[in-house]
């Protein structure tokens, strides 16, 4: 039996709404919903099952915007398993179904009609100053960005950055982004990043707000390894897809390259990257 996972906006009301029409639908198809215990509370739907780490799933479906969809992104790939965005946000890059159409589109993918397209991630080792020469934390895998960046407001920290185990330079900035093709899009854009597609592979790294003559990104090879280090007695701190996951004190490093595993996309064949990005910025069709 074909077993779906639902993740929602549960901040937004007709995120549960929706949510609670598609885990009905889904079930009186023979398809089993799992959520997790907060989700589930806001379900209300008899025959939903409690979601857990060591749980099998074949899909999972998001109902909200990015936001929700790359809490999901974590669990579709641990589960490896398909990955499906019911947009309720504004114009999404990573949600593929709009509200109204949600059902067709559950009806072509459990009738085999859907494709899927595989997301480049991103793979995070953090080396604490605290911890000597132990093994190192891992981090969660980000479908966007790893964020090295500052903690006190109005200063700047000094970052060391080297690629392929060779020091590149060391930057005076608010933060290093380093994301991929997906997360081009989003804090790498507005730190003045460039845009690249999301079925390339690539880490493109970006300072923000550099006190350097060179601010311009770096766009590298997929197999690079990038390691960046705390030098100045600041402190800083490492984000995975805008979520904080620990602290870094001076002497710290984080070492990253992409994933192994990739987030596997459920699509249709009508979403057109270059045409979300138009209506995303207003760009003119002249």
């Amino acid at each position: 039996m074909t077993t779906a996972a639902l993740f929602l906006h549960v901040g937004r009301e007709e995120a549960v709404s929706t949510g609670r029409d598609v885990a009905r639908w889904l079930l009186d198809r023979g398809v089993g919903v799992v959520a997790s215990a907060d989700e589930l509370s806001l379900l209300d739907v008899e025959d939903c099952s409690l979601d857990g780490d060591g749980r099998t799933v074949d899909i999972v479906i998001s109902v909200g915007g990015d936001g929700t969809m790359l809490r999901a992104a974590r669990r579709a790939v641990a589960a490896d398993a398909e990955l499906l965005g019911i947009n309720l946000g504004r114009l999404g890059y990573l949600a593929e179904v709009e509200p109204g159409a949600w059902e067709a589109a559950l009806d072509t993918y459990l009738a085999g009609g859907h494709s899927v397209t595989e997301r480049m991630l991103v793979s995070t080792s953090a080396f604490p100053a605290d911890r000597g020469t132990g093994d190192p934390v891992e981090l969660p895998p980000g479908l966007n960005e790893i964020v090295i960046e500052k903690l006190a407001m109005g200063r700047t920290v000094e970052l060391s950055v080297a690629i392929d185990g060779q020091h590149f330079t060391t930057y005076h900035a608010d933060g290093i982004i380093i994301a991929t093709p997906t997360g081009s899009t989003a804090y790498s854009l507005s730190a003045r990043g460039p845009v690249v597609a999301p079925s390339h592979r690539a880490l493109v790294v970006t300072a923000v707000s550099p006190h350097s003559l060179f601010d311009r990104s770096l766009v590298l090879e997929p197999s690079s390894v990038v390691e960046v280090a705390v030098c100045s007695d600041r402190i800083a701190a490492v984000a995975v897809d805008g979520e904080h996951q620990m602290d870094l004190r001076p002497g710290s490093r984080v070492r990253v390259t992409a994933d192994e595993r990739p987030a596997r996309f459920v699509t249709f064949g009508d979403r057109n990257f270059h045409q979300i990005l138009k209506a995303k910025f207003g760009l003119s069709e002249r």
